[in-house]
Formats: structure tokens, C-alpha cells, sequence
């Protein structure tokens, strides 16, 4: 049912979409109609997928990266608290920056390939993860942890057994705002400095007034972020079943 949801809610901002250009008789060059947009869409096909697999294996990355290291820092901070004063100071400091700026840093660092947009996207999902998932190990039911030491319980099978489990579900919501971001930092990184990418189109259509164009390669970049997004959750509800049961039942 969600997939269908998901397609009336398209099907009517599309209309509600073609209702203004409509009524205001805005120009093509400024909000091209639906139907404008779909037709670049078949006619640039070939060059929007070229650039797609690009902006996705960007994001992809990214967003394996990111979970990666966010999940070692946090369990880092968790067990180490001389390693928890050192890096929940850089944790916070890489958010007060904002990433638009890091931009031309990573790209400078980095170059204009692949490597500058997977570590933008690496720092912006790095966060919510870190953060989610260390929230999650500190909130451990503290009746759980004496039981398990009462039984002798080994630090590593405390932590394989009852910690991680308990905090999955912050994990989770972690996961699920860095899934919806992630798109962020490949895009951004493209804007700043690259000859490929979804990102890269978009610059260079709006420059060239290729509106329809723009539009189609930025349908082609929500609709995968948004296909990510429920395939994300949907392997997350069924990693953590126990989850699901806290949730709401949908009438």
C-alpha cells in the first residue's frame, strides 16, 4: 500500500504542477510543464543515465562509508572515554561547518573525480549516525547490563548480546536521516567541481536554459532517493523486527 500512496501523492503534485503552469502561464524557461519534462526525459535517456550511475555510485559509497565509520565512533566513544573527550568535540566541530563550504576543500584535497563527492557524502551521513547510534549504546537498560555481569558476562558478549541489539533501533533512525541526506553531499560536491554526474547536468543544462532537462535529471535524482529511502527501511524493519512490534499498526 505505500507503493501506491507514494504513486497518487506523484500523480498529484504532478497535476496540482501542471494546474499552475496552467493558471500563472508561467514560461518554459522559468517552470516547464510535466509533460515537457517527461519528453527531455526519453529524448536525453542515454545522457541522464550516463550521468545517474555516476551520482548513485557516489551516494552508495557515500553512504557505506559513512555507516561504517559512524558505527566504529560510536562504539569508540562508548568504551573509551578518553576517546569520547577527543571526539565528540570533532563530532560536533565537522557539523558547525557547514559541508557547502568543506566543498571546495574535499575537492581541492581530493580532486574533481569520485573521491571528493564519496567523502562529502561520507561527512554529511557521518553525523546522524555517530550520533544516533552512540544515543542508542549509552541508553542500554541498566538492569540488563547487571544481569549479564552478575552471570559473568564478558565485556565483548555484553556488547555483542545486549548492547548492539538495544541500540539498533537508534541505529536504524540514524540510518534512515542519513539515507535521506546523502544525495546532498554527492550533489554538492558535483556542483563545486566535476565533469560527471546528475549534479554536474543540472549545472550545466541551467546554465545552457535546458530547464526541461534540469528537471529531468533532478525527477531522475528524487526518484532514486526516494526508492533508497524505502529500501533502506523496508531491509531495516526486517533486520529489526523488534522494532516494528514498538511501531503504530496502519488501519
Amino acid at each position: 500500500m505505500s507503493a501506491v500512496r507514494v504513486l497518487v501523492t506523484i500523480a498529484g503534485l504532478g497535476l496540482v504542477w501542471q494546474l499552475v503552469v496552467w493558471a500563472s502561464g508561467v514560461p518554459p524557461f522559468i517552470l516547464p510543464a510535466p509533460l515537457e519534462v517527461f519528453t527531455a526525459l526519453g529524448v536525453h535517456a542515454g545522457t541522464i543515465a550516463r550521468h545517474a550511475v555516476t551520482t548513485i555510485a557516489e551516494i552508495l559509497l557515500g553512504l557505506l562509508l559513512g555507516t561504517l565509520l559512524g558505527a566504529l565512533g560510536a562504539l569508540t566513544m562508548a568504551y573509551s572515554r578518553p576517546a569520547r573527550r577527543w571526539l565528540l568535540p570533532v563530532l560536533v566541530a565537522s557539523q558547525a561547518v557547514p559541508v557547502f563550504a568543506l566543498a571546495p576543500l574535499l575537492v581541492l584535497w581530493l580532486g574533481y573525480g569520485m573521491a571528493s563527492k564519496v567523502g562529502m557524502a561520507t561527512l554529511i551521513i557521518f553525523f546522524p549516525v555517530t550520533a544516533s547510534f552512540f544515543d542508542g549504546l549509552r541508553r542500554t537498560e541498566p538492569g540488563w547490563l547487571d544481569l549479564a555481569r552478575s552471570m559473568n558476562g564478558s565485556r565483548w558478549t555484553i556488547l555483542r548480546h545486549i548492547r548492539i541489539p538495544a541500540a539498533l533501533p537508534g541505529l536504524a533512525s540514524g540510518l534512515r536521516v542519513a539515507t535521506a541526506v546523502a544525495p546532498i553531499g554527492a550533489v554538492v560536491g558535483e556542483w563545486v567541481g566535476s565533469s560527471r554526474g546528475l549534479g554536474y547536468l543540472m549545472l550545466h543544462a541551467n546554465a545552457r536554459m535546458q530547464i526541461d532537462l534540469m528537471f529531468a535529471a533532478l525527477f531522475v535524482l528524487t526518484a532514486f532517493a526516494i526508492a533508497l529511502y524505502f529500501a533502506v527501511d523496508a531491509a531495516l524493519r526486517r533486520a529489526i523486527p523488534w522494532q516494528s512490534e514498538l511501531l503504530p499498526t496502519e488501519e
